[in-house]
């Protein structure tokens, strides 16, 4: 039943970030300065309310069943949210603070669109290794 509960976390993320990744972040590169500086903050608090209780169970689901029911799969996508979790809080949210604080938003906007992409190509990968850990399973 984890692994479901997981495969749905992991699954809403991917959704969530080609959202993002094609519709929102770009979205800011077109606003007026005026216009972000108000929906900016706005943005963040209700995303983050449908980010973090993902983020939050994929990573504690993914931990956990790598710990319990060990395979190579759940392995690699442990490391990979490791990284995802390092872009997040070393390459994401400093643009968004540097979009919040006004300065230099636009650049900071064409950024977060370019250092997303790391993000949006691993938690792709990490639906992929889904399907290819489903696969392998039915096979054995």
């Amino acid at each position: 039943m984890l692994h479901y509960i997981k495969e749905l976390s992991d699954f809403g993320l991917f959704v969530l970030i080609w959202l993002v990744q094609l519709i929102i972040y770009p979205s800011f590169t077109f606003m007026k300065k005026s216009s972000l500086i108000i929906w900016h903050p706005i943005y963040t608090k209700r995303i983050s309310v449908v980010v973090m209780p993902l983020m939050l169970l994929q990573i504690a689901l993914t931990f956990y069943l790598t710990y319990s029911s060990f395979n190579y799969f759940l392995l690699f996508q442990s490391i990979i949210i490791i990284f995802i979790w390092i872009s997040t809080f070393f390459q994401a949210v400093p643009l968004h603070n540097q979009i919040e604080s006004g300065v230099k938003m636009k650049k900071a906007a064409e950024k977060l669109v370019q250092a997303n992409w790391k993000r949006t190509i691993m938690w792709s990968l990490i639906v992929i290794l889904n399907f290819l850990d489903r696969f392998t399973t039915l096979n054995n």
